[in-house]
Formats: C-alpha cells, structure tokens, sequence
C-alpha cells in the first residue's frame, strides 16, 4: 500500500489551494485525487467575470482563476491523478480509489482533506407535475454544454429558480441569442448575489417572479410549454394565478447540495443544515485527520472565500501531520451556535487554546433583515454588534473572533452569533 502525508480528495478551487498551502507548510508528501479529465472542477465552465477580487486584488473568468492555482501546483511539483474516482475512506486513513489506468488500489493517509466541491438539486427533488420531456435541464449542464462543448439546449426558456448559476445562465442564454421569458423563485427572496440580478436579469430586462413556481410542464417527446403560479406562504399554488409560457428549455437552479457521500461511509458527523461536516476551528471533522473545506463543507457564494478557507485546511492538515494531535484533556472548548435568524455556523466549535489570534465564523441568515444587527456573545455577554444595511441568504455573512477577547474566560461554555432588530 502506497502513502502520503496528505491525500486531497477533489481537484477544483478548494483542493488546489488546500493542496498549495500545505505544501508552503512544509509538507511534501501530497496527492491529489481528481475524477474529472482535468483540474479547476467546475470554475473551467464559469467563462464569466467576477472571479478573484479578494484574492488577487483583480477581475478573472473562472478558467483564469483556476489556473492561477493550477500553476502552483505544478510549479510546487505536487502530485496528482485524474480520471480517478474515490470509492472509500476509512476512518483511520485509507483511501481507496479506481482508474482505469491503475484499477482498485488504497492509499494510506496521515490526513485527508474533503474538497469535492457539491452537486445541483435534480427535478427528482423538486415534485414537479408534467411528463418528463427532452428540454428540461440543471442550469450547470446548461452551462456545460454552452461554454464546453458548444450547444445550445433551446432558444426559449424559462428558468426556474434563482440561483447564481441559474441567473448567470439567464445572461449567457441572452448573449447567445436565446430568448429567456421569465426567472421563478419559490422562495420570496432571491438565492443569489444581488449584484447577479442586477447584471444578469435587470440588465437586459429579464423578470424576476418572486414566490412562483412551475406547476405543470407541457409536451410528452419535448418540453413545449411550462404554466407557472404564485405560492402562499406555505409554498402551495394559489389557484387563479396560473401563466404559461411557451417554450424549448426550462432551466433548473434550485440549490446547490454538498458532495457527502464519502463523509458519510468515514462515520463524520453531519450538519443538518448544511448537509456538510461539522468542523472544528482547524477545520477538522469529528474523524481524526480528515478536514474540509469549500463547497463540500457548505455552499459559498464566492470562490475566493472557497480558497481563503481551504488554505487554511491545508495549513491545519500539515500542522496535524508535522505535530501529531496536540489537544488536551484541559483544553478550552466552545460551541459556537447560531439563531434568531442565523442558520448555522461554520466551524461550529472552538478550542480557545489551538486557535490562531483571529478566528473568522461565516454563516447565513434564514430570510432577509433590513437595518438589523449582527451579534455576537459570550454566554450572555454581548461582545460584537454591527448593523447591516440587509442581510440575505444568498449572501454569506461573517464575523471575526479574536483570540485574546476569549482567553481568560474558563467558564465560557457558547458562542452565540444572531440577528436582532434596531
């Protein structure tokens, strides 16, 4: 059995950047484990702007970003492996994987980290009435086969839900001479970046139906004609708000889930809300050695926070390599919980003795707050407070914890980030 001090699991951003930052760490040892024909995952298909504001201080397409860290992989010389697929990781480090150029082989891990990015929400999911006509699409195969392999899937659509991929699509679809009628959304708020809808729907006067969705889809061979409604507050259709729309293409942006399968059969323990792993501040997971981070851990808006994140799983993996586990019995441990409009956090628990001077917390808010506060306690004492002019949960929000703002409380048992009025 072959291994290695670190074993990345996924090729996109998060993986490169994990896999970059752990070889700046000091480890030299490092493989990554792709199954698609090439690195980047699925930014190669992202042909749009708007990539790497944060990190290089300038505006990239996908590709572009993605290459960026590519040639630090190759410059570092880190090893990697395409076309391969990881069947099985066990809960003390190994890792089996299948090409069809090496067959069935495992590998043995000091560390692993999670980076296999998430995958859309299927109609399966989304109960919607009608037959099952060619034409209907996810709108990141939409993408793929606009921006890769050069097909248009239809020159009529409608697309149902906001996502940013779907609202991104709404755009492409228009540039590429497609008529786009209309946008649904079930919730009564949009799913993405607000910027999105500007430069995607409002600029070349696509509409936006907040609270519709499809209730029937027409055309047995190919789809023909969607008929969408207005929903109640409990996401039922309000009869007497029917309209149909003629079409080729009815794309589906409807959520975003995180690739868990593998975490699952390691015995992780799960967030409901995020349906990735709960982490600790190091981004490790409840299995000792195994860390996550981007996408597969929970959905990002911004590929830049994806890399910031993963470097520093990348950084905690080789710190766990190179010094074994350093946690003690007297260690100062805390949860991190988050309510009153605050869905989840991530990492959901902090040892105030492993952790760096500053600690950043993202989470995202269960609807949108207008002139609300973002707010911070230990226990019962509230040590952070800032207003925000709106909150939405297409937006990830964060906060900075500070190490020496926590030291010297032994009785702090929770951390508690909230939402609260003026």
């Amino acid at each position: 059995m072959i291994t290695y001090d670190i074993v990345i699991i996924g090729g996109g951003p998060a993986g490169l950047a994990a896999a970059v930052s752990a070889r700046k760490a000091g480890i030299q040892s490092i493989l990554i484990l792709e199954r698609d024909h090439e690195l980047g995952g699925i930014l190669n298909q992202c042909i749009h702007n708007g990539f790497g504001l944060h990190t290089f201080k300038e505006e990239l397409t996908g590709p572009e970003y993605a290459y960026r860290f590519i040639e630090q992989v190759l410059e570092e010389k880190i090893e990697y492996r395409l076309n391969t697929m990881v069947m099985d990781i066990t809960e003390d480090l190994i890792v089996t994987a299948m090409s069809r150029i090496d067959g069935l082989y495992q590998i043995q891990a000091k560390a692993v980290i999670l980076a296999m990015g998430c995958r859309e929400r299927p109609r399966g999911a989304l109960n919607i009435p009608g037959f099952r006509p060619a034409g209907i699409f996810s709108a990141g195969t939409a993408q793929r086969l606009v921006n890769i392999e050069g097909y248009m899937p239809g020159r009529e659509v409608v697309i149902l839900g906001s996502g940013d991929i779907g609202l991104i699509m709404a755009r492409r679809m228009t540039l590429e001479g497609a008529i786009v009628k209309v946008v649904a959304e079930l919730m009564p708020y949009s799913g993405g970046l607000k910027r999105n809808i500007v430069q995607c729907l409002d600029d070349y006067g696509i509409p936006l139906k907040l609270s519709h969705t499809v209730v029937d889809i027409e055309g047995k061979e190919h789809i023909s004609a969607v008929t969408i409604a207005e929903v109640d507050n409990t996401g039922k259709p309000i009869p007497g708000t029917e309209e149909r729309y003629t079409c080729d293409t009815l794309l589906l942006s409807c959520g975003l889930i995180p690739e868990n399968e593998l975490s699952n059969k390691a015995g992780i323990k799960m967030s409901r809300i995020t349906n990735g792993p709960e982490v600790k501040e190091s981004l490790e997971t409840s299995v000792d050695g195994i860390f996550a981070c981007g996408n597969v851990l929970h959905v990002h808006d911004l590929v830049d926070y994806v890399s910031e994140e993963a470097a520093k799983a990348g950084e905690n993996a080789a710190k766990y390599v190179l010094e074994g586990r350093q946690d003690k019995d007297t260690d100062h441990v805390v949860t991190i919980k988050a309510t009153d409009g605050a869905r989840y956090t991530v990492p959901s628990t902090v040892n105030i003795d492993r952790m760096d001077d500053l600690l950043t917390v993202r989470f995202r808010v269960g609807a949108v707050y207008k002139n609300s506060f973002v707010s911070v306690y230990l226990d019962d004492e509230r040590i952070h407070h800032a207003k925000k002019r709106i909150l939405a949960p297409g937006e990830m929000e964060q906060v900075i914890l500070q190490k020496k703002k926590l030291q010297g409380k032994e009785d702090l048992k929770t951390i508690t980030i909230k939402i609260e009025a003026e």
